[in-house]
């Protein structure tokens, strides 16, 4: 058999195979419900979209933050063994080390609010009640000086938290 031969019987026989494996699915898994979708979008947008129902105070979020973030964010939130929450302001200018932080280096509060809601404690993510991540968002707002220490955080109130680096992003412009 000629190599021409040979290469148009592999490409045949490569179209067959390719076309038997497209032509029938393997049913497996099945088209997820809109109640097992939902579960998972909690995206929270900079204007607060998608925030969900709740509450939370500093004094509440020390609380919570001792239960369950000091082991990880260190007393007050000065950090070690992982990241510092609270501290840096004014780092992000100059000759020196930047220290990012909630206080000196997140733009919007919201996003706070998802990371936290997300993500964290690292051990147990998305454990908190929504009430426990407003508190906890709350605490180191004030810890930051963003708010004060008697304010309440909720869906109307965390939107409208003016972050100190909130004009240190420059916006994305997507080409068209």
């Amino acid at each position: 058999m000629s190599t021409r031969s040979r290469c148009s019987a592999a490409a045949l026989t490569f179209g067959i195979l390719a076309n038997a494996a497209f032509a029938e699915s393997p049913n497996l898994g099945r088209v997820a419900a809109p109640e097992e979708l939902a579960a998972w979008d909690i995206s929270i947008g900079p204007d607060g979209t998608g925030l969900p129902p709740g509450k939370g105070t500093p004094q509440r979020g020390e609380t919570v933050y001792v239960a369950k973030c000091l082991a990880c964010h260190g007393e007050k939130g000065a950090g070690k063994p992982n990241d510092a929450l609270a501290g840096g302001r004014g780092t992000l200018v100059g000759d020196q080390v930047p220290v990012k932080t909630v206080g000196s280096f997140w733009p919007y509060a919201t996003t706070l609010f998802d990371y936290v809601r997300r993500a964290m404690p690292l051990n147990r993510s998305k454990s908190l009640r929504d009430d426990e991540v407003y508190a906890v968002v709350a605490y180191l707002l004030r810890l930051n000086g963003v708010i004060e220490e008697n304010e309440t955080i909720d869906a109307a109130t965390l939107p409208k938290v003016r972050m100190p680096n909130a004009d240190g992003f420059v916006p994305f412009a997507r080409g068209k």
